[in-house]
């Protein structure tokens, strides 16, 4: 089972964040073939950390529970709060398999919140653009709440245009960058 996983960052938590990087990293490497996509998102400037993102597949909504609040930055209070969902990797492949590389463009966590029917299912023609593309589901797979976009594109508009946006009830864009061990 596939899951979204997306940590927000508590106001003033860098220096922390920023101590137990190590520590966030060796727990990720505990996961390295069970990781789709991962990395951090930042300010519009660029120049603080807001959260960080994990696709993760795993056996199950407990281990996928257990990943997501045993992680060292929520243990220690560097997150906020957390958003977990099921999800499906519709591209089938992890973002080291993008086209792109992991390098270079402007780069975006799209999240858009369901509303009503479901919306985006089919993955764009133009998948050029895309690092990860899928729903978001209910705990048991069986109803669509949104859609998790990870994206190259030229500015956050061009990222938020991915999803047909009258289906939402709230799109959030994010700077993002791929994650890992530098």
């Amino acid at each position: 089972m596939e899951f979204l996983c997306y940590h927000r960052d508590r106001p003033d938590s860098v220096a922390l964040r920023d101590e137990l990087l190590e520590e966030h990293w060796s727990y990720m490497d505990q996961y390295a073939k069970e990781l789709i996509a991962r990395g951090p998102t930042f300010t519009r400037d660029g120049d603080a950390p807001t959260g960080s993102v994990h696709i993760v597949d795993l056996p199950d909504a407990a281990a996928a529970r257990a990943f997501a609040f045993d992680e060292p930055n929520y243990q220690a209070g560097v997150y906020r709060d957390v958003l977990l969902r099921r999800w499906h990797n519709a591209l089938g492949r992890t973002m080291w398999d993008f086209p792109g590389g992991s390098t270079g463009g402007n780069r975006y966590l799209v999240i858009g919140l369901g509303s009503g029917q479901s919306a985006d299912l089919d993955v764009p023609s133009d998948q050029g653009e895309l690092i990860a593309y899928g729903p978001l589901l209910s705990d048991d797979g069986s109803s669509w709440l949104g859609t998790a976009v990870l994206v190259q594109a030229s500015d956050p508009d061009a990222a938020r245009a991915v999803l047909t946006s009258d289906r939402y009830a709230d799109i959030e864009v994010h700077d993002w960058e791929f994650g890992g061990r530098r």
